[in-house]
């Protein structure tokens, strides 16, 4: 488990007074409920890029805090915690391309509309329903890219992207001629759009594609952390208060083992994602193993916490009116984003040459 620092605990209570006032589950809820296509709500965007948590990974003389991703996480756990909807964890992983692999024009001209959230940036990667980064079949000819992108994440309000071609990552302008959205609707509620790109003008990024996708891949683990820890303590405030049989459900046996055993892995979890985020922050040689073994870590826990959730809520879990479903749901989609567990499990053998 992560050692913070003062500042690093103050951003952490910051974050989860601000979702936990601002941004509950019902926020969710209505979103859902209004049909919205961005599928966030501008107004609390804003209002955490006035937090400096837009910019969070991005360096202070583009207008971000550069508090690395670890602080990134640290936010990302208190907003998964209630479903809110943001482009936040989106925006981070393409802005970091952008901040390692950009030219200083490009820097200038997107990191501090980014770090203000006057822009929400999307990385655009995958091209089928799984995860495959060596199937990419998007090309660059001429500076023109031409290719297509399913489910991206924030695809449908994205100002700029982060795309992954058969050479490479490039940038391009959301609004640039040859960029067409088709949103997806999925079980969450967010946004997750295909992408189009015939002919669209792109500059190339002198980064690698993996490094960008590890990143995201840590801060999707992060939100899945929260969604984890909070499906566990609703779970477990109601068996302490739910009665049958004259007791309360806490007393039975069989359930605490089985919360004694989501407990043991929500620890777990917390260690290997805090240390994924960690080893980004001091740009270790090894950041490849520890995310995807947080990441396989992270998929089958928030699994097991998140159906554990329905199974013991009995009836009342099955129905709309309660919220383990909307945990269950946006789980369902964070899991196999940029890879699943057992994806991770085989990669983490692969690097460790099995």
């Amino acid at each position: 488990m992560a050692v913070l620092s003062e500042e690093q605990t103050m951003l952490r209570d910051m974050a989860r007074e601000w979702a936990d006032n601002e941004s509950p589950v019902t926020a969710l809820r209505a979103l859902r409920n209004s049909g919205s296509i961005t599928g966030y709500d501008p107004a609390a965007w804003s209002a955490l890029g006035e937090m400096g948590l837009a910019g969070i990974v991005i360096p202070e003389e583009f207008g971000g805090t550069a508090f690395g991703y670890l602080s990134l996480g640290l936010v990302l756990e208190q907003l998964g915690r209630t479903l809110t909807a943001s482009p936040l964890a989106a925006t981070a992983a393409a802005a970091s391309a952008i901040v390692l692999g950009a030219s200083d024009a490009q820097k200038q001209a997107w990191l501090p509309r980014i770090a203000t959230g006057e822009v929400v940036a999307a990385l655009a990667i995958d091209e089928g329903p799984n995860h495959n980064p060596t199937a990419i079949k998007t090309i660059v000819s001429g500076g023109k890219l031409t290719g297509a992108k399913d489910f991206v994440a924030e695809g449908d309000s994205a100002g700029v992207f982060v795309v992954a071609a058969t050479d490479g990552l490039y940038l391009v302008d959301g609004a640039a001629p040859g960029v067409t959205r088709s949103p997806r609707r999925m079980v969450d509620a967010r946004s997750h759009a295909k992408v189009t790109f015939d002919g669209a003008a792109a500059e190339k990024l002198s980064v690698a594609a993996q490094p960008i996708i590890d990143r995201a891949a840590a801060a999707v683990c992060a939100e899945m952390l929260g969604l984890a820890t909070q499906a566990f303590e609703t779970t477990n405030d109601y068996l302490k208060t739910r009665v049958q049989f004259g007791q309360k459900l806490s007393t039975f046996q069989a359930l605490q083992h089985r919360m004694a055993k989501m407990l043991t892995e929500l620890e777990l979890m917390r260690s290997v994602v805090e240390g994924a985020l960690e080893a980004i922050d001091a740009n270790r040689s090894d950041v490849d193993q520890a995310v995807s073994l947080a990441k396989a870590v992270a998929g089958d826990t928030l699994k097991l916490v998140s159906r554990e959730m329905i199974q013991l809520h009995g009836g009342i879990g099955m129905t709309d009116e309660h919220d383990a479903g909307l945990y269950l749901k946006r789980a369902a989609v964070l899991e196999p984003m940029y890879g699943n567990a057992a994806y991770h499990r085989d990669r983490f053998a692969r690097l460790n040459g099995y």
